[in-house]
């Protein structure tokens, strides 16, 4: 298959004769048989396969957001899990609330425990598998901190904060694990945004935590689900440790990256942006076959229509295959309800509607889904470059730049 094409002339062809972008994903109401949601190809045996692509989003719940874990229904989680399985999605990452979940350091809440718990066994019964956050912190611009948080480093070190971050992640894997539906822990959303520290602390700290989520849920996969800032600059985490866990993983975001500071929207710092970051992790990791993971992918430019915003879903996914990225985990599920208060950038970033209307962009991430999920990944057998020599932004995004082949139009003659 020529994947330069594949949208207009493969599964699109006949995705396009069954529903299209703003349509509602089931008609009259009539959600499909389970059976519509098995074989997605990379689900059940295969959920730790880090060979074989697979498709998921990060779950944002159209019905009060993340809020709803403190005004739980079930009912509109179900109509959003069933359009999400619709779409080829195989796993979600779920973001778990901290202080929702553990209000004092010695008591963890049971009715949120039950919570999860329900939603573990919603998603399961669609074939969907979960990735689970821990300590969520900071979510969307948003912060999220137990009454008991210690400010910046001391997330790292005080051991008191230790004692109440190991009750969360034991009470958790027992929780977990009667379900056969998990991937693993992600420490947290984006942990290097809301507590900093020396990377010396960041990495002990890591290693601590892996070790116990490792004896406590053995079976799990783990990740340390950090923004872009510990690749780009020497901040909480060392890219040689992040880079050495079997998993590492990348949140790529052309915004926030800077990546508009070297092209538009459609030039390959942003389009290749994945391709470029893997490259830079397997670099730090010494391995050119480094398995990585697209954990959080969007663009984040709101001035891009939905148009392009699939254009550019099309053209950065096929890029990151290109360049052997394993797993894609798009952010997010659906558009966030304007009657909150978040950064304006966050309310389109779905790939459905805030009512489940499918987007273009969804549209697109299905034909991916369908055509690559569960397909052996092709890994590069050139090894990358040196990492740079001095970590910061502009050394990296120069490296980065360098093994595009790029050369911004505005760069200096």
């Amino acid at each position: 298959m020529d994947r330069r094409n594949f949208i207009s002339k493969g599964v699109g062809t006949v995705v396009a004769g069954s529903w299209t972008a703003g349509q509602t994903l089931f008609a009259n109401g009539v959600i499909p048989a389970r059976s519509a949601f098995t074989n997605l190809g990379a689900t059940r045996g295969g959920r730790k396969a880090l060979d074989r692509h697979r498709f998921g989003v990060n779950y944002t719940p159209s019905h009060n957001w993340w809020f709803c874990w403190n005004d739980w229904n079930t009912d509109p989680i179900k109509r959003d899990l069933d359009a999400i399985a619709a779409l080829g999605a195989d796993h979600l990452r779920i973001l778990l609330i901290w202080p929702y979940f553990q209000p004092n350091p010695t008591w963890v809440s049971p009715a949120h425990l039950e919570r999860l718990n329900q939603l573990l066994t919603l998603m399961d019964e669609r074939n969907l598998d979960a990735v689970v956050t821990v300590f969520t912190g900071q979510l969307s611009g948003w912060y999220f901190l137990p009454p008991f948080n210690q400010p910046a480093s001391a997330f790292y070190t005080d051991d008191a904060i230790w004692n109440a971050q190991e009750l969360f992640i034991r009470e958790l894997a027992r929780l977990m694990k009667p379900h056969k539906n998990i991937i693993g822990f992600d420490l947290g959303n984006e942990l290097n945004t809301c507590w900093r520290a020396e990377p010396a602390a960041g990495d002990a700290w890591m290693a601590r935590m892996f070790s116990l989520m490792e004896s406590v849920y053995p079976d799990g996969l783990h990740v340390n689900g950090v923004d872009q800032q510990p690749w780009f600059d020497l901040t909480t985490f060392s890219p040689h440790a992040l880079a050495s866990r079997p998993f590492p993983i990348m949140h790529c975001y052309p915004y926030w990256s800077g990546a508009l500071k070297y092209g538009g929207p459609m030039d390959p710092p942003s389009t290749r942006l994945l391709a470029a970051m893997a490259t830079l992790i397997r670099s730090y990791a010494g391995d050119p076959q480094k398995p990585v993971w697209a954990g959080e992918f969007n663009t984040c430019i709101e001035s891009l229509t939905a148009k392009q915003q699939a254009e550019w879903l099309e053209k950065a996914v096929l890029a990151a295959i290109d360049a052997g990225v394993s797993w894609f985990t798009y952010w997010d599920s659906h558009d966030v309800d304007r009657r909150f208060g978040f950064n304006p950038l966050e309310y389109s970033l779905g790939l459905l509607t805030n009512d489940g209307r499918v987007k273009e962009q969804g549209r697109v991430f299905k034909q991916l889904a369908d055509s690559y999920r569960g397909k052996p990944v092709v890994f590069p057998t050139t090894a990358p470059p040196s990492p740079p020599v001095n970590q910061n932004a502009t050394a990296s995004w120069q490296w980065m730049l360098d093994w595009l082949g790029w050369t911004p139009k505005n760069a200096a003659k």
